[in-house]
């Protein structure tokens, strides 16, 4: 099973960057929580960090070409304004998942991305992170009717 999990704009500075909404865990770190993990469901899991959504759609299209069989994102920075990572996200066949470390929706944002999405994990900080690779795995390994 092949995975890519999209981190948007800023989300390099995990760690760094308002630790009092984000925690301390820095990119590095939850890489390397992700990996783990990733490797203890059986998991292929490619991670690209990027400030440009452009960068990111061509991503994901490459992805798809080499038969990716689900996305993770993190839009972040695109939350607001994403419609071309949403418009990417719809034109492909592969399911997405949307992450968010904090409830958007208690700090008043809305996601231009999460239509593209089969659902969205928020407010659980590096664990929503976890909980989507877990869901997607769940996901891809039922059989389909």
């Amino acid at each position: 099973m092949k995975l890519l999990l999209i981190q948007g704009a800023n989300m390099e500075y995990l760690g760094r960057r308002q630790p009092e909404l984000y925690g301390t865990t820095s990119a590095g770190e939850l890489d390397a929580i992700l990996h783990q993990r990733a490797r203890e469901l059986d998991v292929d899991l490619d991670i690209l960090y990027t400030n440009s959504e452009g960068e990111a759609v061509s991503a994901i299209y490459r992805a798809a070409r080499a038969s990716l069989d689900g996305i993770l994102f993190n839009p972040a920075g695109f939350l607001h304004a994403g419609y071309g990572l949403r418009d990417c996200l719809k034109a492909i066949d592969a399911p997405a998942i949307e992450i968010h470390m904090t409830n958007i929706e208690k700090r008043g944002y809305g996601s231009v991305t999460s239509e593209a999405a089969v659902g969205m994990i928020a407010g659980f900080g590096v664990d929503s992170y976890l909980l989507a690779l877990e869901a997607m795995a769940a996901r891809l390994r039922k059989p389909t009717s």
